[in-house]
């Protein structure tokens, strides 16, 4: 079968060669109502692109890069599926890397992406220094943020507004009677658990009879799911070996503390919400199964993927257009494990 061309195309869907040339390269915004109208023409025609031909055309593989910390945390898992789907959608691939956090990592990562020539990059970066992402800026590839920003970065971002997710969660705590919270933190080096824990504190400053106990580990213990987990788990039962009264309600920073505190709480004996409240920031499927179902401050990770591959093939489709910054609002999912029926 004979490959079908943009003019084949183009009649059977009732438009020009000109926007099926914008739509199935990817350059130029159409609109989406006829964006889905000539993709649903090249498939029913059998449309399929040479790809290595248009990189050579465009010096731009039909391909963006996806570069997170971790992607077995459920976070990171989520919004890469995001991704996916709207590259997919664009008739793009995705290549995926980790970092781990490590600088040195996400710096060969980068120059990999370079060298393939992708469209453009989405990145979680591992540290808030913008020289560690020097070289997207030196090559000019179209680049957006996620989780955290760089300082002073020129790249579109999507964020999450952590303070205030934190602030109501402690709050929701206190209005339980909960005067001595502890808060888990992997560690407070990044804008995120930095947000989230001025959150904590915001709302603790307004009841002058609560506190906090700030539980903190060392960032080289914070790394991958697996060191999160454990660094979770040991922190919490540090707390609940200690002789003096210990706080009735815990605040875990992310889903995998949470994970690890739940380890520590079953190790100690202790039942939640009846001997300690729980509650986190980060949901994940299980813990609206596990017995009680936890409450939480939940990101919206489908959106915070799906709005930086948006907001990334719009940068390629328009490289000069302003720099835009989008935050999201996390969403308090209550359920009993601070004791709420």
């Amino acid at each position: 079968m004979a490959r079908a061309t943009y003019a084949e195309i183009a009649e059977h869907a009732g438009v020009s060669t000109a926007t099926v040339s914008r739509v199935l390269s990817g350059r130029d915004y159409v609109r989406p109502e006829l964006a889905e109208r000539v993709r649903a023409s090249a498939t029913a025609l059998g449309y399929r692109q040479n790809r290595a031909a248009r990189t050579l055309r465009t010096q731009r593989a039909d391909a963006i890069g996806l570069v997170l910390s971790d992607v077995e945390n459920p976070f990171f898992a989520s919004v890469a599926r995001a991704v996916e789907s709207v590259a997919s959608a664009r008739d793009h691939a995705v290549l995926l890397c980790n970092t781990d956090e490590h600088i040195e990592r996400e710096s060969a990562h980068l120059d990999l992406m370079i060298a393939e020539r992708v469209a453009g990059v989405i990145v979680a970066p591992a540290t808030e220094d913008p020289a560690a992402l020097s070289q997207l800026t030196e090559e000019g590839v179209p680049t957006v943020l996620v989780d955290r920003r760089a300082d002073g970065d020129p790249f579109d971002s999507v964020l999450i507004d952590h303070r205030t997710g934190a602030r109501d969660l402690t709050e929701h705590m206190l209005g339980h009677g909960h005067r001595h919270i502890a808060v888990v933190m992997g560690t407070t080096e990044g804008t995120p658990s930095r947000e989230r824990l001025t959150g904590c504190r915001e709302a603790v400053a307004r009841h002058p009879d609560a506190r906090l106990t700030v539980l903190e580990g060392r960032p080289a213990d914070a790394i991958g799911t697996a060191g999160t987990l454990e660094l979770g788990r040991r922190l919490v039962l540090d707390l609940a070996g200690r002789d003096t009264a210990g706080p009735t309600a815990v605040f875990c920073a992310n889903n995998l503390l949470m994970q690890g505190c739940l380890y520590a709480l079953r190790e100690s004996g202790l039942r939640v919400p009846d001997d300690i409240a729980l509650c986190g920031f980060d949901d994940q499927p299980m813990f609206d199964l596990v017995e009680p179902p936890l409450t939480v401050a939940a990101q919206p990770t489908e959106a915070i993927g799906r709005t930086a591959a948006e907001l990334l093939f719009d940068r390629i489709a328009r490289p000069d257009g302003e720099r835009r910054v989008h935050v999201l609002d996390p969403e308090l999912r209550v359920r009993r494990s601070c004791g709420c029926p």
